[in-house]
């Protein structure tokens, strides 16, 4: 081997080890520096004619393990998702109060049962009577305050969707620029871990943000994809944002880089921006739809015993909710009898009709009365209660008024019903609470009864993947057909209706309802709704309570009858005895079977409508608010419990990565010394050849 053959291995080892001490020494320096990954020194033989010529620098690369890489971008995602989730939940379950706290939500409406109880002993109390209606205005307050916060914890959450989303955009661009420093820096190999360490770390941010996938480029960096496989970042960046309205599903789509191609919705499985969106369109909705459902079942077994009772002295007029129906579609298909009786100022009847919805006849005062149609229920009633009262239907509520001073009006409800109420009840004459919106979707409509909607009206539905992912837009038309089976069939429609998803179905209450397909199990929402009955009339959402927006508003309408705010005496706390003798007071003051009814009306059995974690369930008022709480509870629970299980599958995730990039003090400093004495040996081959070079020129 020639000398300067000799001075040249000898320069090519020294070079190399320079190289790893450097390498060790930025590893060393780095070792508590967040997203380090410590980085290798690769180099193989210089080899020329089979002779060893030294020693090369091939690379300087980081050591990672693309699994479980891979592992921890999953867990960061799933870690994320339920984190939020939990985090958000548990506020919304604060709303409620502290279940061993007396002003816990549910206790509210028990300090009304207690306070009619109480009134009821003692009928004539002022300041009983105005506690009842104090309680029940402090359980519909509490309501409609829990229910504004609901509504504004997802405005806060759609905000924060909104920010993740402009920040995932600002990653995706930075993540693809980097792309290009790395494969520079490849292609004239030099190092390129700094730029690498940047790009891992802007990684692991966006996967907690949503999951992705992402694949190493051949000539230095990463592609990001979404979880379906849309490109996002790696020849450009795209562009994500979120799309929603307070009416249907939020989900993300995409504008391909550089805005060549056509935009599209994205799946986004995992990350926080998927535990934002399903607390914002699935379980705050699912939490006021059912908080409405309680408020509605508790005013409706309330506003039942109240209807089933009279103050005393009894009102000069009873007057009804709006139902939405016309009076010949709203009397239809009564059973049962019903009596309205006018009594003077001591409880006496004057005047008695009873109605006989089985038979379609009138009694008054024990006389046959006539018949009635549905058609001519209002003039056949107004000749019966003739000359002692009268009665009106105008913009779908009833009224029926006694005539004569001192004279008021009292109902009996007797066996009368439709779809699950009585008369008075159904027509809402005495309620306690009224309702500024539709609030119980159980219509009383059969198939076979007129719809009533406008012909030509259109109502647009948003049909939708569970994750908010948009399938399909459908415009349905109100037919010409006049009966609630010519609109089932049009809404049904497999063309131009939601047929291709699911179906409408109309129960034996007349209750409306969508139940989807398997296995697409697509989630309906209302976009527009142009629908109505007749002139001034319900849409066909507002009606039977279709969509999202229409139920969670619910908890926000209920209020205490203001005829009854204003004077407690009001309240109806006696019954009407039909039993009596002639000229005896049929209303006898100091009867509280009234008070008495409203307050067991808590457990009176009744059917709630499907919501929230409870589908269509029978059970009592009292029941269903401890299921209710109980549920709020467990899914706060199990949240958490989510949140802690992905945490620790991604401590463990994170464990095992930072086991494999992490820098370990002691093998550096094995290695240290290994490119300290390799370096000590290239300097003395250097001697050495210096030291021969010297001999020879000194002997010539």
């Amino acid at each position: 081997m020639s000398i300067n053959m000799t001075l040249r291995t000898a320069g090519s080892g020294l070079m190399a080890a320079q190289t790893g001490l450097r390498a060790v020494s930025d590893n060393i320096s780095n070792v508590n520096t967040p997203g380090y990954v410590r980085k290798e020194v690769e180099q193989r033989p210089i080899v020329v004619n089979g002779v060893g010529m030294g020693v090369e620098v091939t690379a300087i690369k980081r050591v990672t393990d693309q699994y479980l890489q891979l592992a921890s971008y999953t867990a960061n995602s799933e870690s994320s998702r339920w984190g939020v989730f939990s985090e958000y939940l548990d506020t919304a379950q604060a709303l409620f109060g502290d279940p061993s706290d007396e002003n816990f939500f549910f206790n509210r409406l028990d300090k009304a049962y207690a306070a009619f109880a109480a009134a009821a002993d003692d009928p004539s109390s002022s300041l009983l009577r105005s506690q009842s209606i104090g309680n029940i205005e402090d359980f519909l307050s509490e309501a409609n305050r829990i229910n504004t916060q609901i509504d504004e914890l997802g405005n806060t959450i759609e905000t924060r969707i909104g920010g993740n989303v402009e920040r995932v955009n600002e990653l995706l661009g930075q993540i693809n620029r980097l792309n290009g420093d790395i494969s520079r820096a490849w292609l004239i190999e030099q190092d390129s871990s700094g730029s690498e360490n940047i790009q891992s770390g802007l990684v692991d941010e966006l996967s907690g943000l949503m999951s992705v996938q992402v694949t190493k480029r051949p000539g230095g960096g990463v592609d990001i994809r979404s979880a379906e496989g849309v490109k996002l970042a790696g020849d450009g960046a795209a562009t994500l944002s979120y799309v929603r309205t307070d009416t249907t599903r939020g989900y993300i789509k995409v504008t391909p880089a550089g805005g060549i191609g056509s935009t599209q919705a994205i799946q986004v499985p995992g990350g926080e921006i998927r535990g934002l969106m399903d607390l914002r369109d699935t379980k705050l909705p699912e939490l006021s739809n059912q908080l409405g459902e309680f408020v509605a079942r508790a005013s409706e077994r309330l506003n039942a015993a109240h209807n089933a009772s009279s103050s005393i002295p009894a009102p000069s007029s009873l007057n009804g909710r709006l139902t939405g129906l016309d009076l010949a579609t709203a009397v239809s298909g009564f059973t049962g009898k019903s009596t309205v009786a006018i009594v003077d100022a001591t409880g006496v009847v004057q005047h008695k009709v009873e109605i006989d919805f089985d038979t379609s006849t009138f009694t008054v005062n024990g006389a046959p009365g006539g018949a009635f149609s549905s058609a001519t229920f209002l003039a056949d009633l107004n000749i019966a209660l003739t000359p002692a009262g009268s009665a009106t239907f105008t913009d779908g509520a009833l009224s029926i008024a006694a005539v004569g001073a001192g004279r008021g009006v009292a109902v009996d409800e007797g066996t009368s019903m439709k779809a699950g109420r009585q008369f008075s009840h159904f027509f809402g004459l005495n309620d306690i609470v009224r309702s500024t919106g539709y609030t119980t979707y159980e219509t009383g409509l059969k198939s076979t009864d007129p719809h009533g909607f406008i012909p030509g009206d259109q109502i647009k539905f948003t049909l939708a993947q569970a994750d908010g992912k948009p399938l399909q837009e459908v415009a349905v038309t109100v037919p010409a057909g006049a009966t609630m089976a010519d609109l089932l069939t049009a809404l049904n429609d497999p063309l131009t209706g939601v047929g291709g998803y699911g179906s409408f179905t109309l129960d034996a209450n007349g209750a409306m309802s969508f139940k989807a397909l398997a296995p697409i199990n697509a989630n309906l929402s209302v976009n527009t709704d142009a629908t109505r009955r007749g002139v001034g009339g319900p849409s066909i959402s507002q009606l039977f309570g279709l969509g999202v927006a229409e139920r969670t508003a619910r908890a926000d309408r209920f209020e205490v009858n203001a005829r009854l705010v204003a004077d407690p005496t009001k309240l109806a706390f006696g019954k009407l005895d039909l039993t009596v003798a002639a000229g005896q007071p049929a209303l006898r003051p100091g009867d509280g079977r009234g008070a008495l009814a409203l307050s067991a009306s808590g457990d009176v059995s009744q059917l709630f409508q499907a919501a929230g974690s409870l589908g269509d369930v029978t059970m009592t008022v009292s029941r269903y608010a401890s299921e209710f709480g109980g549920s709020i509870g467990r899914d706060a629970a199990s949240a958490q419990t989510r949140k802690e299980s992905a945490k620790a599958v991604l401590d463990e995730a994170s464990a095992r990565r930072q086991a494999v990039e992490g820098v370990n003090l002691d093998e550096e400093l094995v290695r240290l010394t290994t490119y300290q004495q390799a370096f000590n040996a290239s300097a003395r081959m250097i001697q050495a050849a210096k030291d021969l070079f010297d001999v020879l020129v000194q002997m010539v």
